[in-house]
Formats: structure tokens, C-alpha cells, sequence
């Protein structure tokens, strides 16, 4: 049967943004917080949790596992609470499949995790998931030791069976992936010896930063990670700043609206999540950091962006794209106003998110008039700063959150309305975004 299309119109905007704001708490340490919670012994504390689909996804396949999750709404929007975790006693064999939802994190990390148990789960998700790669997560796990039914599979649904008695293994990944990186290391807590996962280029360290607050042994460089097992982790107590990735889409905002000027507080500085900074610096965009404080061992602080009139096509090397991986989609959009050519280098990744993005970006700019092609791996946009989209343009976000959010930029900071397909896609990490954009314009 088939999905019913939503229509959004975007209008523009009537005024520049102004001010100080606020972004959701940071999607991929979320996850983390939440897992690493169900895991522990004990009872964790955790704040700034994003409330948004993906997590939500996380949170209930804890809950199907036997971990207690006492989380209220704040204020903010955010969650916060406790949650009481299955420590050496080990997950409960769920009554159902688990249903991962659209979150691929959810997925790829819950493989890790149930690693070292002897319970047998089947693990599934909504039609996007189950056309997304699982087999780079199952090849290193099934080394360990670990049984998956189909054995090849190379997507959901996966029925996975744990083993006591995992291997600890050296493993060369074939690509840098921060779910991949924290499903083997999740699993090494369970295995004896030391478990090491070395990676093409830096990758999200998020995991690593949290593992030694739960008590974990581990060591970590640019482009390697370890842990010693067998090890269970204890309570802790996390607070997850704000989203850097979602204040992407805010800064890219204020630098195409005359007149913008904005700073996005309580963000996440990490320098592997703020790679769209540097790409946005080297665009010649009006854009700054302030370093404010931790959150455990995660930085967090300040970012400033004001409109920007002549923005400049830039490249962005292969070692670099794992930094802005997220980002690619709004940066494109940005890339058709400047001044040049943008290349992203070997962004073929992309085409296993929720959607393809390539292609969903070569079309859609497309659509607004801008060429954008790929050779190889790479992806070229030439970029118009004069460009004046036409009225009555419809763009497909594919449901997908990024690209959602990324198309109404397009009609957010032009002259005419955009209509976006299935704009409520944004539910998956930034619910309100269109509130936080008309927040800052009054």
C-alpha cells in the first residue's frame, strides 16, 4: 500500500534571525546515553536527552530488553530521569521482535550490545531501515563469535544470537563509522582481552568519551579504538548537550537571510561533529566557536554565524567528510548560492542514509536550477550566487529528516514559497525546527 505524500508550503522569511537559541540535545550521544544506561548495574542518571523518533526508538528496545526507563519532559523539550539498567544479570529475552524503527543506530549499536548474551533477537525496522547495510556491522560481530540468522544478510530483518565465550579481534574496518566502531566495541566489553577497531579516517569518538564514565577501560587515538572485557559497566551520571548537526541547519539559515545574526548556545563542539564549521569557514562564511565548558568529556559551547554576502565554492577532502557526514545535504544547499565550485570527495556513503542523499540532492537542486553531478565518488556543485528560484517548486524530502530541512531552507530564506513533500520527516531529530526558525524573526 502506498504512503500517503504530505505537502508543506514554506514561506519565507519576513525578517532576519536575531538572537540566542537553543538546539535539541545532541541525536548520536542520546543513543549512547540511553544504551549505555540499560547496560550498566545500577541505576544512571541521564539529562538533555532528545526527544525525537530515533531515540524513542532506542528507549523502547531497552525497555523490550528489561532496562527500567523513568524519563520526564522538561521544560526544554528535552528528557531527563533515571534509568535502571540489567548490569551482569544481562538482557531479557524480548517477547517480540524489536523494531528499530527508521533508526539505523538503533540497530547497528543494539547488535553490539547483545553480543555477549545468550538470548536470540530478531531485529527489524520500518521499509527505509530495512533496505539500509547491515552487513558491515554482522561481518565483524560473527568474528567475535556472534551467530546471525541469515548469515549473510545484508539488511533487516537480522535474528541475532549471542555468545558467552566471544573473541576479542583486532579489526581493520573497510569504512570510518561510528556504529560500527561502538557495535564492535560494545561487544568487546563482553569478550576477554582487548578488542581493537582500526578505521580509514577519524570517525565519531562520542563513544569513546562516554565508555571511562560507566566505568569502561579504553583507549583511543585518531583513527583507533579499544576496550578491555570482560567488563560491565556501572551507573553513571550524563548530560547530553545540544545538537551540532541541527544547528547546522539554524547557522546555514542566518548566512543565506540578510541581515542575520545568531549564536546557537549549549552546543556540542566535538571537533569530529563540528567538521561543517571548517567547511563553512573556508566558504568565507562569517562564523565562530566559544568554548564554554564539559559535559563529562564532551565540549560544549557557542556558535555564532551572521549573513554572509559572497559565500565561495570550497573542496573537502575524503579524511574530512566523516566530520560533516550529516551535514552534506544542508552544506549542498549552501554550496548552490556561492561563488564557484564546491566538491565534497568520496561521499558515496551517503547513498545508504535513510534515503540516497546523492541523488536526492543532485534532484533536488536540480529542481531549483543548480547543476550538481557526481564523478566517481565525488560530488560537484556549481554553485550561482545570484540564483532566483522560481515560483511553484515542489521538493521531495524523501522522508528523510535532513533533506526536509535542508529543501526548506531553500524556500525559508528565498523570495517565493517552497512546497516541501513530507516535511514532518523532521520528527526523526529536530521536531520543532520551523518553531526555532519563527522564534528567532520576532
Amino acid at each position: 500500500m502506498a504512503q500517503k505524500v504530505e505537502k508543506t508550503i514554506i514561506e519565507p522569511l519576513t525578517a532576519p534571525l536575531d538572537g540566542s537559541t537553543t538546539v535539541p540535545g545532541d541525536k548520536s550521544i542520546s543513543h549512547r546515553a540511553v544504551l549505555f544506561s540499560a547496560m550498566a548495574e545500577g541505576t544512571s542518571r541521564v539529562s538533555g536527552i532528545l526527544d525525537a523518533e530515533d531515540v524513542r526508538s532506542t528507549i523502547s528496545a531497552v525497555q523490550d530488553l528489561g532496562a527500567e526507563v523513568s524519563l520526564e519532559k522538561q521544560l526544554d523539550g528535552s528528557l531527563a530521569g533515571g534509568i535502571t539498567g540489567w548490569g551482569s544479570a544481562g538482557p531479557q529475552q524480548p517477547k517480540s521482535a524489536i523494531n528499530c524503527g527508521n533508526s539505523g543506530t538503533t540497530a547497528r549499536l543494539l547488535m553490539g550490545t547483545l553480543a555477549p548474551w545468550p538470548i536470540t533477537v530478531e531485529i527489524t525496522g520500518d521499509s527505509s531501515l530495512c533496505k539500509r547495510p547491515m552487513r558491515r556491522i554482522t561481518a565483524p560481530l560473527m568474528k567475535m563469535g556472534v551467530h546471525f540468522d541469515p548469515a549473510g544478510a545484508e539488511t533487516l530483518p537480522i535474528t541475532e544470537t549471542g555468545d558467552t565465550k566471544l573473541k576479542s579481534i583486532v579489526y581493520d574496518a573497510p569504512m570510518s563509522s561510528a556504529q560500527l566502531k561502538t557495535a564492535v566495541l560494545l561487544a568487546g566489553l563482553g569478550a576477554k582481552g582487548k578488542t581493537t577497531l582500526n578505521e580509514p579516517s577519524p570517525s565519531r569518538n562520542h563513544t569513546e568519551l562516554m565508555l571511562p564514565e560507566y566505568g569502561a577501560e579504553t583507549t583511543a587515538a585518531e583513527r583507533t579504538a579499544s576496550v578491555k572485557g570482560p567488563f560491565t559497566l556501572k551507573a553513571a551520571e550524563v548530560h547530553v548537550p545540544g545538537d551540532p548537526s541541527s544547528a547546522a541547519f539554524l547557522i546555514c539559515t542566518a548566512l543565506l537571510k540578510e541581515g542575520s545574526s545568531i549564536q546557537v548556545e549549549g552546543v556540542s563542539l566535538n571537533t569530529a561533529r563540528i567538521g561543517f564549521v571548517r567547511t563553512l569557514e573556508r566558504m568565507g562564511a562569517d562564523i565562530s566557536t566559544t568554548h564554554v565548558g564539559m559535559a563529562g568529556k564532551e565540549p560544549y559551547g557557542i556558535i555564532s554565524a551572521c549573513y554572509t554576502a559572497l559565500l565561495r565554492g570550497c573542496e573537502i577532502p575524503a579524511d574530512k567528510i566523516a566530520t560533516i557526514i550529516d551535514e552534506v545535504p544542508v552544506l549542498s544547499l549552501v554550496a548552490a548560492f556561492a561563488q564557484g565550485m564546491t566538491v565534497f570527495r568520496q561521499v558515496s556513503e551517503l547513498r545508504h542514509k535513510e534515503t540516497d542523499r546523492i541523488a536526492a540532492i543532485i534532484e533536488g537542486l536540480g529542481v531549483l536550477g543548480v547543476d550538481a553531478w557526481m564523478d566517481g565518488d565525488d560530488l560537484f556543485i556549481e554553485g550561482q550566487p545570484n540564483l532566483v528560484l522560481e515560483e511553484g517548486l515542489e521538493l521531495d524530502s524523501k522522508r528523510d529528516h535532513r533533506l526536509a530541512m535542508t529543501w526548506a531552507l531553500a524556500g525559508l530564506c528565498g523570495k517565493t514559497p517552497v512546497t516541501v513533500t513530507n516535511f514532518d520527516s523532521v520528527k526523526v531529530s529536530f521536531p520543532n525546527f520551523l518553531d526555532a526558525i519563527t522564534r528567532m524573526t520576532q
